[in-house]
């Protein structure tokens, strides 16, 4: 941890040592990962085999740009915001069903392009969120953990956004947000058995959802035995697992992959972990898992500390965030190896995708922010238990 003293807002702000050094190796390797595994495509389409890397880095630089601005932001700022973020991101879920707004890509409509940026709305969609029930969960707390009401308004809320994702369709980006919501709000101390109820609410409801359309039934169940269609609905997963048996452990050499010349569908967007895996082996996905447990591991430590200092909103807002990196990484990770059913997600700050990585970026700013709020009042703290400790000692 550094502390680092400039004029103005720089005079003292702490860089969390743990978040960004973690996030800056994710985005490194992802850049690697995405030239290596878009080269062949892009110099197919684009007679540029650095055309995705070139888009990428943009985005990046747009997103450290985004990132330099919340970072200034104070915590009280997003509290008071929560709610206009929110209205935001559901109008723009609202508008780009509309037609000649929203953009088509692959059978869904989950874009709108503004100017030479396509955004994605779901990405912002699921930060909105968050600092939506972070926000709720602090106001209504009591009402939260003492009645039954107090948890079902945030889920009328969190009902509608998803019928909006639905209707794009993007059923992967709402199980993250249904996740990360319940998980937040369990542990905001709902009682057990109200929550458990809800649970199995939204359970069924969500296993209604994948088994009232054959298409969402047919990717649901295509995991189970992708050799059964490896031509048809298991021929992605199938494409993937043979990336995994070539790479074993120690992979085939960082750009040596067969499965991205064109037999591993979206091979720098939802499949660069299978990429990954296959060039640089166990180890190297070893790494990388490794990686995003050390950064949802000091998220998840800022809000017990948050949490303990009475910062409540910081607390929601460091536990949903890094719920969100861990519930979205781990979706990825699981399809990428045939674990669970096929999803559209991307690997947070590795895949391919602006939206993405812009959202990304300002998620990381934000875990800095509360970082920088948060650790020198718990530096404070153990100074003064020290220091009782020690006054004890004399006395006695």
């Amino acid at each position: 941890m550094k502390r680092y003293r400039r004029s103005g807002f720089w005079q003292e702000f702490t860089i969390d040592s743990w978040i960004l050094c973690s996030a800056l190796l994710l985005i490194g390797m992802g850049l690697l990962m995405v030239t290596s595994a878009s080269m062949a495509i892009s110099g197919r389409e684009f007679d540029a085999p650095f055309h995705f890397l070139w888009r990428q880095l943009i985005h990046f630089g747009l997103g450290i740009i985004l990132a330099f601005v919340a970072i200034r932001v104070n915590l009280e700022w997003w509290q008071r915001t929560s709610v206009i973020w929110l209205v935001v991101a559901i109008i723009l879920l609202a508008l780009v069903l509309v037609p000649g707004i929203g953009r088509h890509v692959n059978g869904s409509i989950r874009w709108i392009n503004l100017g030479p940026l396509s955004v994605q709305v779901s990405e912002l969609a699921k930060f909105s969120v968050i600092l939506y029930l972070a926000s709720y969960l602090v106001r209504r707390s009591d009402e939260v953990q003492t009645r039954v009401i107090g948890f079902i308004k945030p889920m009328l809320i969190l009902g509608l956004v998803s019928l909006l994702l639905l209707l794009e369709p993007d059923f992967g980006a709402m199980v993250v947000i249904m996740a990360t919501a319940l998980a937040m709000m369990f542990l905001a101390g709902v009682r057990l058995w109200q929550y458990a109820l809800l649970f199995l609410v939204v359970a069924a409801g969500l296993a209604g959802l994948a088994f009232s359309s054959p298409y969402r039934l047919a990717r649901l169940t295509a995991f189970l035995h992708p050799w059964a269609n490896q031509f048809d609905s298991g021929y992605q997963l199938t494409q993937s697992l043979i990336a995994f048996g070539r790479g074993g452990i120690f992979g085939v050499g960082l750009g040596d992959s067969i499965q991205k010349l064109f037999y591993l569908p979206e091979a720098h967007t939802d499949f660069v972990f299978a990429v990954l895996a296959e060039e640089l082996g166990l180890l190297g996905g070893a790494a990388v898992i490794i990686l995003f447990g050390i950064l949802v591991g000091r998220a998840m430590w800022l809000g017990r500390k948050a949490y303990q200092l009475e910062n409540f909103f910081a607390a929601y807002v460091a536990y949903g965030l890094g719920l969100w990196i861990a519930f979205q990484a781990m979706v990825n990770i699981g399809v990428n190896a045939g674990l669970l059913p096929t999803k559209g997600l991307t690997l947070p700050l590795m895949s391919y995708g602006g939206s993405s990585v812009l959202i990304n970026c300002v998620v990381v700013a934000v875990l800095l922010r509360i970082s920088s709020e948060i650790t020198p009042l718990v530096q404070s703290s153990s100074r003064r238990k020290i220091s009782t400790r020690s006054n004890r000692g004399l006395v006695t």
